[in-house]
């Protein structure tokens, strides 16, 4: 789906953020997609190990 999406495509992106939120709120937007991609990782690491982990505990 997006590898479609070139290099020109991701500057029209660019360029339609910049004008919907600003410069002095693109700083706070990338911190909030950062935390929630940090936070979505992480939830999916430990799911993946609470996965991993219940197929050894249901053997014992």
């Amino acid at each position: 789906m997006l590898s479609n999406v070139g290099f020109p495509g991701l500057m029209m992106i660019l360029v339609v953020v910049l004008i919907i939120f600003g410069p002095s709120k693109l700083p706070e937007l990338g911190r909030a997609v950062g935390r929630t991609l940090h936070e979505f990782k992480s939830s999916a690491k430990e799911l993946v190990a609470d996965v991993k982990e219940e197929p050894a505990d249901s053997k014992s």
